[in-house]
């Protein structure tokens, strides 16, 4: 019997609850901060954004949040999700390496979004609310939202940054076609939005900018609630549907990691794949490498500043800690638009912090590259965030034949890249370059970070 290629559990073995890395670490992350006082936020600071179901999540201390009826019933619809062993990419890199990826393109909306877009959409309904304001970077929140609002009868509006609506026109018209509406931002509906324009009316437009535009949006509305795709905790802790299958799909595959590879813009992919492993690591199980990959044009683990900063541009947000290129930066207009974020989510950065996991950045072209070979072998298009796992697996993978050593590696493919084809063809036709950010706007926008004294 040929060896298997793919590792596949029943619907009952869904995980029936989320996991919350916070009850497991060695110190507690530090706490999200008012933008005027500088004080820990309370519950009340958040209701005006957010129902308080998410708000009791975010800042949750128990192990194990379950998974509403209602929410398991639609995650059905694709979870579990599939974990594959890549035998052909290994044999292409002639590699002892035993590589895994878990699949997350599987769902309705192409990737790892709606883990979370649907719990969200869920308990803004039960709280009565009508109608979610967000932001996306390559569409594929924005997508995944309205797709949640169409199942739970919420109106969605999506806020997209201006130089990934003019690359991903299909995006759009997915978000639109499952009933939300899509802005360009910087846009002149908003404050935020004008006051960019007004400096620079050709602004290729940043998630920051995106995020202000949605949430003053959000305040301006009593039946409007704000949703964010990555970062925050609660985020997080709905990703881990993701991990915690993988765990069990590894006993079936009778292994286990010993390096695990995400790619990270604002935390929520990575969290999802790593943190149940890292928790198994923290409660005295196996001790396993961690690898947080990003793009080296937008490099906030790498290069950023582990310090409280804003999470968005007009600074409307609360104040967190995390590592942070300064909330004014524009990262340039590279193809993987959701890693184009200023900030990392405030769990990841903490856990870097206690040196729990390790951060890579790679150009552009690299990550094509890599996504290119995974493609020709194993048959699935990452898309352009995606690739930056890829790379990072292959690095690794390449690493144990150089060592001659066998390990295991597992990397989360967090969507597919059916509506990134023209990324592809520029690829192709060599127009893509290794962009680059701009050392003196990051000086600027670090020189801009808030002075606060940890609390």
């Amino acid at each position: 019997m040929s060896e298997p290629v793919k590792y596949l559990l029943d619907e009952s073995r869904m995980p029936r609850s989320w996991y919350n890395i916070v009850a497991d670490l060695p110190a507690p992350p530090p706490p999200a901060l008012h933008p005027a006082t500088h004080r820990p936020l309370g519950p009340d600071d958040l209701a005006p954004l957010f129902p308080m179901t998410l708000i009791e999540q975010e800042v949750s201390t128990e192990r194990d949040i379950e998974i509403p009826a209602p929410v398991r019933d639609i995650y059905r619809q694709w979870r579990p999700s599939p974990l594959y062993r890549a035998r052909r990419l290994e044999r292409a890199l002639d590699t002892p390496a035993r590589i895994y990826y878990k699949y997350e393109g599987v769902s309705p909306a192409g990737s790892h979004k709606p883990n979370t877009a649907i719990p969200q959409a869920f308990y803004n309904r039960e709280a009565g609310i009508r109608r979610i304001a967000t932001e996306t970077g390559a569409g594929q929140w924005g997508s995944s939202l309205a797709f949640a609002g169409a199942l739970f009868g919420v109106e969605v509006e999506v806020f997209m940054v201006r130089v990934s609506y003019q690359q991903k026109p299909y995006r759009r018209a997915l978000m639109e076609t499952w009933g939300a509406t899509c802005t360009a931002s910087p846009s002149d509906r908003t404050a935020a939005g004008r006051a960019v324009l007004a400096q620079r009316p050709d602004h290729p437009g940043s998630l920051g900018i995106a995020i202000s535009e949605a949430v003053e949006v959000a305040a301006q509305r009593d039946d409007t609630n704000y949703a964010l795709g990555s970062v925050l905790n609660h985020v997080l802790l709905h990703q881990t549907v993701v991990g915690l299958e993988a765990i069990a799909q590894l006993e079936l595959a009778d292994d286990y990691p010993d390096v695990i590879v995400g790619c990270t813009g604002g935390g929520s992919n990575f969290a999802g794949i790593a943190f149940p492993f890292l928790g198994a690591q923290l409660r005295g199980g196996r001790s396993i490498r961690i690898v947080a990959v990003e793009p080296a044009a937008c490099p906030s683990l790498t290069r950023g500043e582990y310090a409280y900063d804003f999470g968005d541009t007009a600074h409307l947000t609360p104040l967190t800690k995390m590592h942070t290129l300064g909330s004014t930066f524009t990262p340039p207009g590279f193809h993987a638009g959701g890693l184009r974020y200023h900030g990392m989510a405030p769990l990841v950065s903490h856990v870097q912090q206690l040196g729990l996991i390790e951060a890579r950045a790679y150009l552009q072209l690299a990550c094509f590259e890599a996504g290119v070979l995974f493609a020709r072998t194993e048959g699935i298009l990452p898309a352009p965030e995606a690739n930056h796992a890829v790379r990072g697996a292959i690095d690794e993978a390449l690493r144990c034949k150089e060592e001659g050593t066998s390990r295991a590696i597992l990397f989360n493919l967090c969507g597919h890249g059916h509506f990134d084809m023209q990324a592809y063809m520029d690829y192709f036709a060599g127009q893509l370059t290794d962009q680059t950010y701009d050392e003196g706007e990051l000086a600027m926008a670090l020189a801009g970070l808030p002075s606060v004294t940890t609390p």
